[in-house]
């Protein structure tokens, strides 16, 4: 009798395990000759060489399936065994990636389709548009791709913390209390694409990090994706300096909608000048989503063209008073 350890280096244990250890039970029941234990991401598995060969292969075609669909489902596991394909794996080819629980994640409209072909073809990209068009959650989806195909070795999050509304001097808690609210929205979307054990570990391990903007200054960022939401609330400066952090091997992407800029009076928007100072070089990617993209509840829509419609009406009638 022989003994082996097998890791599960890429699939989340959780997943690959099972709920109450189901899928761990099937693989036993089905190897009844084998004594399997596992603990964390570690399995032991003692048997005769020849079936302790074909359980690993087996392991490890599981683990690749567990990391690609972010599932692993007990009739899948039957369907390897047999040599037949897996259930799952005959999705549509336009999916970008599995998100936590096998979604699949995949364009929605043609300017999602647009962006996922800037972000392979540019080093930057300015993604602008309305809220709940896609840009931001399908930067991170594109992220979380290239970290998993091992293009990157790091994700990294920004947003600048601009008070709309609230002082931060007057929110509850620590600092990191305090910035939590602001950066909810990107830990949401990662929550969406990544299974909890396995994102608890990549941001543990520096892998995923979310910080505001103002700890960006003075790194250098190189193998990595990192994007800056909410963009249309940094100033020029705060803009120019985050821009500049671009290393090699990395990707930028910069998200904001220039209808909610909620920066101080006269404060003028880092978006905006960027958009005026940089468009005319080539390497840099840039689109504009419009209100036919936002992807929301139907009703978000209706809220945003009528919110659009009252501010026209505003204007035209201050410029009859004038």
């Amino acid at each position: 009798m022989n003994e082996r350890i097998y890791l599960l280096e890429e699939a989340d244990p959780q997943v690959f395990f099972g709920t109450n250890n189901r899928n761990l039970i099937l693989l036993k029941e089905l190897h009844p000759k084998l004594r399997i234990m596992a603990r964390g991401n570690v399995i032991k598995v003692i048997g005769e060489p020849e079936e302790l060969k074909a359980f690993l292969r087996l392991l490890h075609r599981l683990e690749e399936h567990t990391t690609k669909f972010n599932n692993l489902s007990e009739s899948t596991i039957e369907a390897m065994i047999a040599g037949e394909e897996a259930v799952g794996t005959c999705h549509q080819n336009d999916v970008i990636i599995y998100g936590a629980g096998g979604r699949p994640i995949s364009a929605r409209s043609k300017n999602q389709t647009k962006l996922i072909r800037l972000i392979e073809s540019h080093d930057m990209v300015f993604a602008t548009g309305p809220a709940g068009s896609g840009k931001t959650f399908l930067a991170i989806v594109m992220a979380v791709k290239m970290l998993k195909a091992k293009e990157v070795r790091r994700i990294i999050l920004s947003r600048p913390a601009v008070e709309a509304g609230e002082k931060l001097g007057f929110l509850p808690g620590e600092m990191k209390d305090k910035l939590d609210p602001y950066l909810q929205p990107l830990y949401d979307a990662l929550q969406e694409l990544i299974p909890t054990v396995r994102l608890r570990e990549y941001m543990e391990g520096g892998i995923i990090q979310i910080a505001p903007l103002a700890f960006m200054r003075g790194r250098t960022l190189n193998d990595a994706v990192i994007i800056l939401d909410e963009a249309q609330n940094t100033t020029p400066h705060q803009m120019k300096m985050f821009l500049t952090r671009l290393g090699q091997n990395a990707k930028m992407i910069i998200t904001g909608d220039m209808t909610q800029i909620d920066l101080p009076r006269g404060v003028p928007s880092g978006l905006k000048e960027a958009e005026r100072i940089l468009r005319p070089i080539d390497q840099i990617g840039w689109l504009r989503f419009e209100k036919k993209d936002i992807m929301r509840h139907e009703l978000v829509q209706a809220i945003v063209e009528a919110y659009d419609a009252d501010e026209l009406k505003s204007k035209e009638n201050n410029n009859n008073i004038h």
